[in-house]
């Protein structure tokens, strides 16, 4: 497994790479002190796993991986204590706390996958598969397409709505829909972007458009509804083969 470490501090990096020298899975490939020389590297070393310092001179960790489409697994390594982590809800792989202890670095590489599925990120589109990273206010979310059902178009902003969560981030519709695999989203309107894995029925509606019934529930127990546009209905339903 590729790994890229990105720490402001020289001796950090020395050190877990000195420690990850141990781990004979993980291939350290390159090195950042910021986040863009990170992006750089990310672009240049396309790594499997990020371990991330948290609070960096000018953009910080988190602020890094919005600007990814998409985003690699992440290990934290921070001297931030762990209440204050979890007061940003980031449901991360793992983190590791300064200076690093080498049995707590072993467990955190256990708990990797054993293959890491897919391509590496270095295609422009994003398929199911792929995992984005989320933040809302203090709230961080790494996510796996597959499990959002819905993007819903905010003005400059989209809703993203997976399980119980709909955080709200700075990205236009437009430019999403440009990076999402087209097999497996769908532009429904020009309000929302649905995933086709959770179409559950589709029903005939006005003026030669679609009614499609998604698999989660509202709070009324029935099921989320997306209006299919009459100028996207055929081309729904080429795609669905219906």
């Amino acid at each position: 497994m590729k790994a890229l470490i990105i720490d402001d501090e020289r001796l950090a990096r020395k050190e877990l790479m000195t420690l990850l020298a141990a781990h004979e899975g993980i291939e350290v490939v390159g090195e950042a002190a910021n986040a863009e020389e990170a992006e750089e590297a990310i672009h240049t070393h396309r790594p499997d796993l990020l371990f991330l310092d948290v609070n960096m001179p000018g953009r910080n960790g988190f602020e890094l991986l919005e600007n990814l489409d998409q985003v690699p697994h992440v290990i934290f390594v921070t001297a931030y204590d762990e209440h204050a982590l979890k007061a940003f809800q980031v449901n991360a792989l793992d983190y590791l706390m300064k200076p690093i202890d080498p049995d707590r670095l072993g467990a955190a590489i256990d708990r990797l996958p054993s293959k890491v599925e897919g391509d590496p990120p270095s295609r422009t589109v994003l398929k199911a598969e792929d995992q984005i990273f989320l933040k809302d206010g203090e709230k961080c979310w790494f996510v796996t397409l597959k499990d959002v059902r819905l993007f819903e178009s905010e003005g400059n902003y989209v809703r993203v709505r997976f399980d119980d969560q709909k955080p709200l981030v700075l990205r236009s519709l437009n430019n999403l829909e440009k990076k999402l695999d087209p097999h497996a989203f769908f532009r429904a309107n020009r309000k929302f972007i649905v995933n086709l894995r959770w179409v559950e029925k589709i029903e005939p509606w006005f003026n030669g458009g679609l009614m499609v019934k998604l698999k989660s529930r509202d709070r009324n127990g029935e099921p989320e509804q997306v209006e299919v546009s009459r100028r996207q209905a055929s081309r729904f339903k080429e795609l669905l083969s219906l």
